[in-house]
């Protein structure tokens, strides 16, 4: 190991004077970048030590510092709830749906969008389904409800033309799962398109000059060329979506549900704001909060692992 001359280590004052110096030369980008320091500084890091709720019997008038502390009752009181229980089981199968019929679309679409040639309807393609993206969920559920309906509905007009009878489907809970997987795919496939598109726009245009010259027709290309280069990029995002697999959005089931169909759509963060917000029980919501975040963490680690292992791609 070769020695390091305790004349070339930098004293305090010279530290800063290097400091200074860089805060100079990069001044510009240190103050572009100071909005997003304190945006996750006040919504990320800052709201973490309310987390000390989950293990108090918070009382809003006395606050975190004076509330009783009650250790792991929380957590045990929401294993005991059979109401929790089957609202954690929603949130799992909804999650998993998501991930095995949501998460290919955006893969499917942004390689069918790679193959059209005609620039300008490629464009006016890609504005088409990017569009739903800058919708509201209210407003999504406003179209859903108007195509669903059980009288004007387009979907019950189809039936009724075809002799048979219309279905109430956000009155029956059999079809709330699919209704809320099918309009997020509806909603977001587009805007998930962009990643891919990049990723796409980056393969190197000889590895498909060889490939034809070689006799691979579009399809052996696709196989052999397009879906090996872009699977980082389909690995990082699918470890992403992973960490956030039981957080599938409040406004996105909320405008859906019913007490109708609740038994079945019903999920962690509607029960969260029914329980935390409507019945003040702070520190039993907070403690469930807590159980999605853990829950996200492990699912992202053991998921990274497997990735690095498997594919050589992971988070860090």
């Amino acid at each position: 190991m070769a020695n390091i001359n305790p004349s070339t280590r930098l004293t305090p004052s010279a530290r800063s004077r290097e400091w200074l110096s860089s805060f100079r030369k990069y001044k510009a980008i240190y103050l572009i970048s100071i909005p997003g320091i304190l945006y996750f500084l006040v919504f990320k890091y800052v709201p973490l030590f309310g987390s000390a709720m989950a293990f108090q019997e918070y009382n809003l008038f006395k606050g975190i510092w004076e509330s009783p502390w009650v250790g792991l009752d929380q957590f045990y009181r929401m294993f005991q709830y059979e109401e929790f229980l089957r609202i954690f089981w929603n949130t799992l199968l909804i999650g998993m749906y998501s991930i095995v019929f949501a998460f290919p679309v955006p893969i499917i679409l942004a390689l069918l969008l790679n193959e059209i040639r005609l620039v300008l309807y490629k464009r006016v393609l890609q504005t088409v389904i990017y569009m739903p993206h800058f919708l509201s969920w209210v407003i999504i559920g406003g179209i859903a409800v108007g195509i669903l309906s059980p009288t004007t509905g387009i979907i019950n007009q189809i039936l009724v033309w075809a002799g048979l009878e219309p279905i109430y489907f956000l009155g029956e809970e059999s079809y709330i799962r699919s209704i809320l997987i099918s309009s997020g795919i509806w909603k977001e496939a587009g805007w998930g398109t962009i990643i891919y598109l990049a990723a796409l726009a980056g393969i190197n245009p000889d590895l498909y000059e060889a490939a034809r010259v070689d006799g691979a027709n579009r399809w052996r290309q696709t196989l052999a060329i397009t879906i090996p280069s872009i699977l980082p990029t389909i690995m990082i995002l699918f470890l992403l979506n992973i960490g956030n697999f039981l957080d599938f959005g409040f406004e996105r089931v909320f405008v859906f549900l019913n007490a109708l169909n609740e038994n079945k759509g019903d999920i962690l963060d509607t029960y969260i704001y029914r329980v935390g917000l409507l019945g003040q029980q702070y520190s039993y919501t907070t403690a469930i909060g807590l159980f999605k975040s853990l829950i996200g963490l492990l699912l992202i680690v053991g998921g990274n692992a497997i990735s690095r292992k498997t594919t050589g791609n992971s988070l860090y």
